[in-house]
């Protein structure tokens, strides 16, 4: 069951209206956020759930941008996940659809099996269309060291969360994260379990499993005081191990979890910042700017390189569609909303896009021309540049 006090904290002002990725695409009432809200509260009250319940709470992306835009501090995070669990525990899905919702996480989650089929990402473009990465095979087979020293006099120790999809896909963007954290000063501990964190699965409903991942990520971790992620989805949902899990080992790890541009920014940097002559639009990953709050680091780290222009997009609280493996399942949608991504992007009149979630990378560069950069190797060309 939803939490009764989490949906009475909902007092249908619409605020979250215009912030809504599908109420923008549909305007249909049962697609917002209230709306959903309002089927939350009917769930409750009911021993069964309805296929148009299911329906509109799976066209939900889980963007967060209702929370930010919310004046009552409605925690609809939590109620999505929640809701989201339940319907996989009480709602019997066609087999078909089961199998269709179950499928990329037989490889998602897995950097083992995901090395296996990187050659095959080209052939993957074809049947999923643009949305598979464009794997580079060398870093797809390469492995980060467990430890890297810090360069110079060492001020800190800190974990780093490696990923499933981000150290595989997007192997490059971890080895850059790790050299700009060692300039930094920062001996970094990234060991190769866990896998995966259970971002993906705890997004989708399969809560079972992504405790079953979170238990392994804190036990991994537990002995770092910081632990820094890449990935805008995977630094979400280690901070709410306290929520998933119930209990206070969850809610100490969960303290302890930063973005790394979140904690760089928070940090006198040391490492010499290099000219850059670049104008960049920065995409704000959901994850991170509605689910962590976390905005103002990655424009201060990249506005701080000399020479960038930082430009900002129209409608940057609108979801690129991605959403985990929401462009896998609600095809539609996630087309519609990385086109209009992508235009606002585009009209900006940047020569390339940040975005800090390997899934808006991949999402953005389906239905944009412009290259697709990681703000962490933005950084590192600046600290790295001769």
């Amino acid at each position: 069951m939803t939490d009764p006090k989490l949906i009475e904290d909902c007092v249908h002002c619409g605020f979250c209206l215009p912030t809504c990725p599908t109420y923008v695409l549909w305007g249909e009432e049962m697609d917002s956020p209230r709306g959903r809200i309002l089927l939350m509260r009917a769930a409750n009250e009911s021993p069964e759930l309805s296929a148009s319940q299911v329906d509109a709470w799976d066209n939900c992306l889980g963007c967060m941008a209702c929370v930010t835009a919310c004046p009552s501090g409605v925690q609809y995070d939590k109620l999505i996940e929640d809701t989201r669990e339940e319907v996989e525990r009480r709602y019997r899905r066609s087999p078909l659809d089961r199998l269709r919702r179950r499928a990329p996480f037989w490889v998602l989650p897995y950097p083992a099996r995901l090395r296996v089929l990187a050659p095959l990402m080209p052939l993957g473009r074809l049947v999923v269309g643009k949305l598979a990465p464009r794997a580079r095979l060398r870093d797809a087979w390469s492995r980060l060291p467990e430890v890297t020293p810090a360069r110079g006099t060492p001020r800190g120790r800190v974990g780093f969360l490696q990923g499933c999809v981000q150290r595989v896909m997007f192997a490059h963007v971890n080895r850059a994260t790790v050299d700009v954290l060692s300039r930094e000063g920062f001996e970094v501990y990234a060991p190769a379990r866990p896998g995966c964190c259970g971002a993906l699965e705890l997004h989708t409903g399969w809560a079972d499993d992504a405790r079953r991942r979170a238990r392994a990520t804190i036990a991994a971790f537990e002995d770092c005081d910081v632990v820094l992620a890449n990935a805008a989805g995977c630094g979400s949902a280690m901070k709410d191990y306290g929520h998933l899990l119930g209990d206070e080992r969850g809610a100490a790890f969960a303290a302890k979890v930063q973005d790394v541009t979140e904690f760089l920014a928070s940090v006198e940097p040391r490492a010499e910042r290099h000219p850059l002559p670049m104008t960049l639009a920065y995409h704000d990953a959901c994850h991170l700017s509605h689910a962590q709050g976390v905005r103002g680091a990655p424009r201060d780290l990249l506005s701080a390189i000399p020479e960038l222009e930082l430009r900002e997009p129209f409608e940057w609280e609108l979801c690129c569609g991605s959403a985990g493996v929401y462009n896998l399942l609600e095809r539609e949608p996630a087309r519609a909303l990385g086109e209009r991504k992508a235009r606002n992007l585009l009209d900006t009149g940047a020569q390339a896009i940040a975005a800090a979630n390997p899934g808006c990378m991949v999402q953005i560069g389906a239905y944009c021309d412009l290259p697709v950069h990681h703000p962490m190797e933005i950084l590192h060309w600046s600290l790295s540049k001769r």
